[in-house]
């Protein structure tokens, strides 16, 4: 089981820990939907194709090594490609904060909060997952939680 920690009350920066075992920063800009991951010292890139539009990207080094897009610009799912495989990142419920990563019909990842109004994550995935694409997907769900917050606020 990961956890995703906010670095601070308002910031949306999170560390990722496996119990006290740090994993990876991840950094969020304020006001658009891009970052950095660092994950073991190694920075990753992630970003937005084009402003309000386009596929989430993941990079390293210039190479692609995951993207993922909403299949509607009003729905909270969003489709994820890694290595030729397709993912799908989807809240439980309706309004809920609680997702579950799915491939095919079985699911293989939850990413929830750590309790009603708090923005600690605890995430379990499936361990067939690189830990970059992992994080990536990390970063997909903060995304949307803070889209919920911003249209909340």
């Amino acid at each position: 089981m990961l956890t995703a920690i906010p670095r601070h009350w308002f910031s949306w920066d999170f560390a990722l820990t496996d119990g006290e075992k740090p994993l990876a920063d991840i950094d969020i800009s304020w006001w658009r939907e891009n970052g950095e991951l660092t994950i073991f010292n190694v920075p990753y890139r992630v970003y937005r194709e084009a402003p309000l539009m386009g596929a989430f990207i993941l990079e390293s080094s210039g190479a692609v090594i995951a993207r993922a897009e909403k299949p509607n610009a009003f729905s909270r799912r969003m489709v994820i490609e890694y290595a030729d495989v397709r993912y799908e990142l989807k809240p439980s419920f309706v309004f809920s904060r609680r997702f579950h990563l799915i491939s095919g019909t079985t699911i293989v990842g939850t990413l929830s909060p750590s309790g009603l109004l708090s923005r600690q994550m605890n995430i379990d995935l499936s361990d067939d997952l690189p830990l970059p694409v992992g994080v990536f997907i990390v970063w997909l769900t903060l995304i949307l939680w803070k889209r919920d917050w911003d249209a909340a606020g």
